[in-house]
């Protein structure tokens, strides 16, 4: 079936949203001219993508911006902080690996309705933990009270959002940033298991835990799933404060929803750049953020070409629960989420095997998820049913 994206129950359009995008990268374009032949040049040929290229002298670099997002209440519901750095440099550091670019440098803006210091010692402890999980630089920053323009969780120490640039430097193996052109039908799409929600969908995941559970939804037990069981880690093993996330993508069984909620993004950045370190040959990454797997990969898909993704990570538990309590289809779910899926990955079928296995040497759990077409738009065929999404 095909997919439709208007009337959902996150409460916005995902095409509004692509369109909102679309025209302020338009009005950014417009400024590319001022540095035309100038240090810091940008790309004109990479539309699409979440990152960018710009140009000093022979040095190609990538610069991305993003930030947590919603994802920020749970944290306050929880008072937990310390695993935020995490999502933070993965929506940044995933997006320059997803184009070739090795991630160097974040920097990051803290708005704070009033500030609180140990709030944000946790929040800079995470983020250097996971800067040494990436191998990045935490190269400036800035903390901003901002007063009541700042909401969220009445019940927090501090309310805040939290955004970051980072930027990279292209992989001396590529010529040019990976973008699909050079995709072609009949190659391989790798996916690599994610272990959480990461830091996106949480407006629909949000709604629906307080229609079922109301205001204290994050306290509420996780409960038996009556689903494929996590099969992550010990039960009720904590994870090491040196060892937040470690490699191999483990995270203890939650106990709560908000914990379920909280899981943090596993950085992808690593697996893939000692990918680019093999000399393995990669025509295409894509992250998979808001709007889903197939929105996503789409962004790669150049010339017409397709895909048939039939084998995929399973879903998270927490997303079949999701589903089941919440009656949300499979179509919405897969529109809004990863399902399990944080990046997929073209390569050749010759060296598929060599990918899948490089990955899992570096710890990430990847498999074979499906191919390319020469007939356009995404299939995804879950369970015992097929998702079409033109």
């Amino acid at each position: 079936m095909s997919a439709s994206t208007s009337n959902h129950p996150a409460g916005y359009s995902i095409e509004e949203g692509n369109a909102a995008s679309r025209n302020a990268y338009g009005w950014s374009k417009k400024t590319f001219a001022n540095r035309t032949g100038k240090p810091g040049e940008p790309a004109q040929d990479l539309d699409g993508g979440f990152s960018n290229e710009i140009r000093f002298g022979q040095e190609r670099l990538g610069i991305s911006s993003d930030g947590i997002g919603t994802k920020i209440e749970v944290a306050e519901r929880l008072n937990k902080y310390d695993t935020l750095g995490y999502d933070l440099i993965a929506m940044t550091a995933d997006d320059l690996i997803a184009a070739g670019f090795v991630p160097t440098n974040i920097s990051n803006i803290i708005d704070v309705n009033h500030l609180d210091y140990d709030v944000v010692d946790e929040m800079m402890r995470g983020l250097h933990d996971a800067a040494n999980f990436a191998q990045l630089a935490i190269t400036g920053g800035e903390i901003a009270e901002l007063g009541n323009r700042i909401g969220g969780w009445p019940g927090a120490k501090m309310n805040f959002n939290w955004c970051s640039t980072a930027i990279g430097v292209l992989h001396p193996s590529l010529a040019q940033p990976l973008s699909g052109k050079t995709a072609q039908a009949g190659h391989v799409v790798v996916a690599l298991r994610s272990p959480s929600f990461r830091s996106n969908g949480y407006s629909l995941a949000r709604k629906t835990l307080q229609r079922v559970f109301g205001d204290n939804w994050h306290d509420a037990p996780f409960g038996e799933l009556g689903v494929k069981s996590y099969e992550l880690g010990v039960e009720n093993e904590q994870p090491d404060s040196e060892q937040l996330l470690p490699l191999n993508s483990k995270l203890p069984t939650p106990q709560t929803w908000g914990e379920a909620m909280l899981a943090p993004s596993l950085i992808y950045a690593p697996g893939v750049a000692a990918l680019l370190d093999a000399g393995l040959p990669l025509h295409g990454v894509a992250h998979i953020t808001g709007g889903g797997l197939a929105d996503n990969f789409q962004r790669v898909l150049k010339n017409g070409l397709g895909a048939v993704l039939d084998n995929l990570f399973e879903p998270l538990p927490a997303m079949h629960r999701l589903c089941e309590i919440g009656n949300i289809s499979a179509e919405t779910a897969y529109l809004y989420w990863n399902m399990g899926t944080g990046m997929l990955i073209v390569t050749e079928e010759a060296s598929a095997a060599a990918v899948v296995a490089s990955l899992q040497t570096s710890g990430y759990d990847a498999q074979v998820a499906g191919h390319l077409t020469a007939e356009s738009g995404v299939t995804l065929r879950v369970g015992a049913g097929e998702l079409r999404y033109a």
